[in-house]
């Protein structure tokens, strides 16, 4: 069996409300399958997704139209009908960040229920707790606080902004956030204390927004996943019921257990390069601490070549993070003809009057990492920016470097 799979292209507060609408159908399997798609995107980039993803319809403010053959004229292979999805699959998610063909993440209602489980026996939630949703529904963290919703038995609150008098006006239990949110609220004074828990997720934490957190007494729980494993699966480090994580010869992390997705959607390929065996093997360096908690180093793609040694972007990061004239940073590879790439750190200085020195900011990460993983050149930025999602946008930053 078989159905089709609906895209819902909506304002933020009105996705909300409509996948809220339609998930309980899709997820015991009486609905269509459901693709959140960012309204906000460029008109060539939509056609791109419709075309590798292939919805039969699509839903928007002027309401609900099939997609004809000419709509996905980006994936010509499929052929003049229109793929439905498999019975299992209740939500498929676009990857975020990616690079070349569009990948779509196709999750089961297992898989999507699995975590909401799991997440809200971590955090001892109760039913009847109420989350505020401020992320976009077409990411896994948005869409993943639905299904929370959903079986916690009420409904969210809906902001398209977080900031002190939305998080007291709320009442509201849960927040998911990203560090970006985080560090707005600490900065504005809001009553953290009074939330039970704050899932924050999207790009690592800096460890100077941790400490801070901790001193405001904020109850912060950090996480990591991915739209392929249905949002965060570890939290501080533990992984959450049936989940299994593990280090590879590589160094890249691996993840099996119950909250895997399916395959990427019409994309078979590039699911047996991920899947096999019942782990998902990630894009991202890892390690364990002491105590066994998993360590995060950063993304494998990340990885800057300069003067034929490998400098992991995260860890050049986390180092300049912790000199005092950094408010927040970015550190990407450019091509050199020298070095092959060079290491460019692009710095929010504390006080933009008073910035941090280049020799300063180098010393600083040789005193912390090995010499040549220093930068060797320095930008000034007013913000490091963002995707939709919380994560640094690397396309804008490397173009950022290279100017």
């Amino acid at each position: 069996m078989s159905r089709p799979l609906h895209a819902v292209l909506l304002p933020p507060a009105a996705a909300a409300s409509r996948l809220l609408e339609a998930l309980p159908a899709a997820l015991d399997g009486t609905g269509p399958a459901l693709l959140p798609l960012d309204p906000g995107l460029p008109g060539a980039r939509l056609a791109e997704l419709v075309g590798a993803f292939a919805p039969s319809v699509i839903e928007t403010a002027e309401g609900a139209e099939r997609v004809s053959p000419a709509d996905r004229a980006a994936a010509p292979d499929q052929g003049p009908s229109v793929p439905a999805a498999g019975d299992d699959v209740a939500v498929v998610i676009a990857t975020s960040g990616s690079t070349g063909r569009p990948k779509g993440a196709e999750l089961s209602a297992a898989a999507l229920l699995a975590s909401a489980r799991a997440s809200l026996e971590r955090i001892g939630a109760r039913p009847g707790d109420r989350w505020l949703c401020c992320l976009p529904t077409f990411h896994m963290a948005g869409l993943g606080l639905l299904v929370r919703s959903l079986l916690a038995g009420a409904d969210p609150v809906v902001t398209s902004r977080l900031d002190a008098g939305i998080l007291a006006a709320s009442g509201c239990a849960y927040v998911s956030a990203v560090p970006t949110q985080l560090r707005r609220l600490l900065d504005s004074g809001a009553p953290l204390p009074a939330l039970r828990t704050i899932l924050l997720g999207g790009a690592a934490p800096p460890a100077g927004l941790l400490a801070d957190a901790a001193a405001a007494d904020a109850p912060v729980v950090t996480t990591y996943g991915m739209s392929e494993t249905c949002g965060g699966c570890v939290y501080d480090g533990v992984p959450l019921r049936g989940v299994s994580v593990d280090v590879g010869p590589d160094s890249l992390i691996r993840i099996a257990g119950p909250v895997l997705f399916s395959g990427y959607r019409l994309r078979p390929e590039a699911t047996a390069g991920v899947l096999a065996d019942g782990w998902f093997r990630t894009s991202d360096l890892g390690s364990f601490d002491a105590a066994g908690r998993l360590m995060v180093r950063g993304r494998a793609t990340d990885v800057i070549i300069t003067g034929g040694e490998k400098v992991v972007a995260a860890e050049v990061e986390a180092a300049l993070e912790t000199y005092r004239g950094v408010r927040d940073v970015a550190v990407v590879g450019v091509p050199d003809r020298e070095w092959g790439e060079r290491v460019i750190a692009l710095v929010v200085p504390a006080d933009p009057a008073a910035p941090p020195a280049l020799a300063a900011l180098a010393a600083h990460v040789r005193a912390q990492l090995p010499g040549y993983a220093a930068p060797r050149a320095l930008k000034l930025v007013t913000d490091i920016p963002l995707l939709a999602s919380g994560k640094p946008d690397r396309r804008e930053l490397r173009k950022m470097g290279s100017r």
